[in-house]
């Protein structure tokens, strides 16, 4: 994504509370822009209108013209697979081709810009969204295949989602048949795999490459892709199999990423990565919840309690949050959660939102999309909510008798 325009030279500090023009030039950029833009917000792009028009002589003719239209976002849609970004709403501005208050639907494309105006202005979230949208480093995503014999799943893992490309699936003879019909069998699917591997991500750039399967097929796997690259003499297959690395996995399909990437081989390759800072996150808070020691605690109340507190702060603090907790059209609910991030970051503490796309997010989403882990122990912080709920029910049974 760039930043175009008289605010291309501008600090992100200082953007206040006008609109930035953004140019989308890769797919992953229509991902950032999903996130940056919501109910109320306004949306300034290319369009294209169907235009009906009537003659002098009473007959109507239709044609297709190209403009520029303002809407007022009411919704967008988001294909992760497409890389496509929907975004609807009222036209506020008309023109020739349209009044005001109709209904359209932009389709924000690659290398055309579009420009955005936040309703309520660019809270600290907003604008860290726009800052990860902005980086330049967009190298370093991860190729992964996760697969057992006759399946396999080709993924690409950047920082903030993970996108399944393909799925692969062929028929391996059962092991009582012959040898020889069972080894042709993997190798047609090894074939198959590494083809369509090769067509769906682009390693003309090293990348690392995972290869996760139960028993010795991910192995078996680098090894073809060794053996292959010799016989072709391609040096961009022989440079996969050196990067690639092969781990564990209870089966091929897709819900065994999370496992995988939690693998001590696959946190040493990718450390510095974000998702994996965030797999190691959601693994603490997972150990500490179990430990029930008082330092875990999810659920919006209890979260806001323990950072109101300063409980989630230096030495150790962190607060994990779904990006989707940001999409909500109640501006009172979004700045509540800005407001914690805000607090966290102030008193030392790190604030980590993550994305709903991605496995730790989708694990966070489980417990409500919002968790913390403290500094100190802080018990029974969801007593109030409790006592509230006990009260309320009490309260209502006194009205029924």
């Amino acid at each position: 994504m760039q930043l175009v325009g008289s605010k291309s030279s501008q600090r992100l500090d200082d953007i206040g509370e006008g609109g930035v023009t953004l140019l989308p030039v890769e797919p992953e950029d229509m991902w950032h822009a999903n996130n940056l833009i919501g109910p109320e917000d306004i949306v300034k792009a290319h369009a294209i209108r169907k235009v009906t028009t009537e003659t002098k002589t009473g007959s109507t003719m239709s044609e297709r013209v190209h403009t520029n239209l303002t809407i007022r976002v009411t919704s967008t849609f988001f294909d992760p697979g497409a890389s496509l970004l929907h975004v609807s709403g009222t036209v506020i501005v008309e023109n020739n081709f349209v009044n005001l208050g109709q209904y359209h639907t932009l389709d924000l494309e690659l290398n055309r810009p579009f420009t955005l105006w936040k309703k309520y202005g660019w809270d600290s979230v907003a604008k860290e969204t726009l800052a990860d949208a902005l980086k330049q480093d967009k190298e370093g995503a991860v190729a992964a295949v996760v697969m057992q014999e006759g399946i396999a799943n080709i993924c690409l893992i950047t920082e903030y989602r993970t996108i399944l490309k393909q799925r692969v699936e062929s028929t391996i003879p059962k092991k009582r048949s012959s040898s020889s019909e069972q080894d042709a069998g993997m190798k047609r699917f090894f074939d198959k795999t590494l083809s369509t591997l090769t067509r769906s991500i682009d390693f003309s750039i090293p990348r690392p490459l995972l290869l996760a399967s139960p028993g010795f097929v991910a192995a078996d796997f680098k090894k073809y892709i060794s053996d292959e690259g010799a016989r072709r003499t391609d040096k961009t297959l022989i440079a996969m199999a050196k990067e690639a690395t092969v781990v564990h996995s209870s089966s091929g399909h897709l819900h065994s990423l999370n496992e995988i990437l939690k693998s001590s081989e696959v946190l040493a390759t990718m450390k510095d990565m974000k998702f994996s800072k965030e797999t190691r996150y959601m693994d603490e808070f997972f150990d500490k919840l179990r430990k029930d020691d008082g330092r875990a605690w999810y659920g919006t109340a209890p979260v806001e309690k323990a950072v109101r507190e300063g409980a989630v702060g230096r030495g150790g603090g962190v607060l994990l949050i779904n990006n989707s907790l940001f999409r909500s059209q109640d501006i009172g609910t979004r700045r509540r959660y800005v407001a914690m991030v805000d607090k966290v970051k102030e008193d030392g503490g790190e604030a980590r939102i993550l994305s709903s796309d991605h496995e730790s997010g989708q694990r966070l989403d489980a417990l409500g999309g919002i968790a913390a882990i403290l500094t100190y122990p802080m018990l029974d912080l969801d007593e109030d909510e409790d006592q509230a709920d006990g009260g309320q029910a009490e309260t209502e049974e006194n009205m029924v008798i």
